[in-house]
């Protein structure tokens, strides 16, 4: 019993810790990040086990992990509004061409990162954003301004609803 409640302390501990640390995909995480999180893993193991090395010990310490995590999983969709903080919400980081300093600042997010992303994904300038959106796993979705030719092509041969 004494291994669950170990491992319940240090599951709400490593939740914390990932929060705080902020919304990354596992591609953008630095080397320095994913090495702090794969050692976090080898030193709260004899916390959680305090050193028992048995089956039984091990069983018990995944399986609170796995039914915590399966929990937050559950009540999150079960109560969205309610515990939102759970898995976050989208955050809007740039709205008509204008970073919003205050937000980025606030997600822990480098402007730099942001034009990259843009980058990646096809934008060629920032003032053709209409809204960026930060979304809760870490992704940013840039949605520019439809321009004439746009409506046009989607009015001609895009989709249509029917």
């Amino acid at each position: 019993m004494e291994i669950v409640v170990r491992a319940i302390i240090v599951f709400v501990f490593l939740w914390l810790i990932t929060r705080a640390v902020g919304r990354s995909t596992l591609g953008e995480l630095s080397t320095f990040e994913l090495v702090l999180f794969i050692v976090m893993g080898d030193l709260v193991q004899g916390a959680v086990t305090q050193q028992d090395s048995s089956i039984t010990g091990a069983v018990l310490a995944v399986g609170t992990f796995t039914l915590l995590t399966v929990a937050l999983s559950w009540l999150s969709w079960r109560f969205p509004d309610r515990l939102r903080f759970i898995k976050g919400s989208p955050v809007v980081v740039m709205r008509d061409g204008e970073p919003r300093m205050k937000v980025l600042k606030d997600q822990r997010l480098a402007l730099d990162d942001l034009v990259i992303s843009a980058r990646e994904q096809g934008v060629r300038r920032l003032s053709d954003v209409e809204i960026a959106v930060l979304e809760i796993d870490g992704r940013i979705s840039f949605f520019t301004y439809e321009t004439d030719e746009d409506a046009d092509g989607a009015a001609e041969g895009g989709l249509q609803a029917t």
